[in-house]
């Protein structure tokens, strides 16, 4: 049984792996195409890449990943595409959340965990291009294992046909997996990426999902494996059509409102930036999706 859950779990950070290669070469055509040819390593709109690690709380060496981020690009103001495998013991208020949400029996005698995943946002340079957001990962423990993710997108300034593409393209993914998918994480992510504090969404939704496990573990991870290959169809069409688009001063400063709610969700209220930190992660990775620039009223 342990030599299967080694071979489920290499498969798994596998895959992250090529959904993060696959995403960064997207964006670096996209970068591309809106100039004078492609991007050098040292011109800003490169994506900087650099190697992540935890530490657990007796020094050893507990994994890491990647860390790859572009910087005033022509398109993408700042975007972030994460990979990590980490792993290691989990602390009593960790212990105590997952057990908690998850039921998990015996994880106080035995809190061993292993986590992987891929995580992205994007904040663009033209207002009209939405922000986007995407995670997939796999949980493991000795008691338990379990899928998370979707993505979902956060237009400061909504275009109908733009949110119906997205769903519609998320939708075409889930589809083959059961009608009842799609309109079921749909309604966890309205739900998930909900603001209380501001009675409102952070976005125009997507889909979202998290302790999947129907015990088993290939359909589960098939399923992870297409929202994540929704992603670009669901986003990038969306980039080629509004990264051109005249804006002003107005614009720019409806962006710069939005992102404030962007930020307050991802500090107040997201799981993964709370797993993140209280488990011991590069902090610089967990707070990746922060936007450069965000403003209040």
């Amino acid at each position: 049984m342990t030599e299967q859950f080694d071979t489920q779990k290499a498969r798994a950070a596998g895959w992250f792996r090529q959904l993060r290669d696959d995403i960064v070469a997207a964006f670096e055509a996209l970068e591309a195409s809106h100039g004078a040819g492609p991007m050098s390593d040292d011109e800003p709109g490169a994506f900087e890449v650099i190697e992540t690690k935890r530490t657990s709380e007796d020094g050893s060496d507990a994994g890491g990943g990647l860390m790859s981020v572009m910087r005033g690009g022509r398109v993408f103001e700042k975007v972030g595409v994460n990979i990590s495998t980490v792993y290691g013991t989990l602390g009593e208020r960790a212990q105590m959340a997952m057990a908690a949400r998850k039921g998990i029996p015996g994880m106080k005698d035995d809190p061993r965990f292993w986590a992987s995943g891929i995580s992205l946002v994007a904040h663009m340079q033209n207002p009209h291009c939405p922000a986007v957001h995407m995670n997939t990962r796999m949980f493991w423990t000795p008691h338990a294992w379990w899928f998370g993710g979707g993505s979902d997108l956060n237009p400061c300034i909504e275009y109908a046909d733009d949110t119906a593409h997205f769903h519609a393209t998320q939708k075409a993914h889930l589809d083959p997996h059961g009608a009842d998918h799609y309109p079921k994480l749909k309604a966890w992510a309205d739900e998930y990426f909900y603001i209380p504090h501001r009675n409102r969404a952070r976005g125009v939704g997507g889909i979202f999902m998290d302790d999947l496990c129907t015990g088993d573990w290939q359909k589960d991870f098939t399923l992870t494996q297409d929202i994540g290959r929704a992603f670009l169809p669901a986003y990038v069409p969306l980039v080629e059509k509004r990264r051109v688009q005249p804006w002003d001063a107005d614009h720019k400063d409806r962006q710069l409102v939005h992102r404030g709610l962007y930020a307050e969700y991802n500090l107040v209220y997201d799981r993964g930036t709370k797993f993140g930190l209280e488990t011991g992660h590069d902090a610089n990775a967990v707070l990746m999706s922060l936007p450069p620039l965000a403003k209040w009223h």
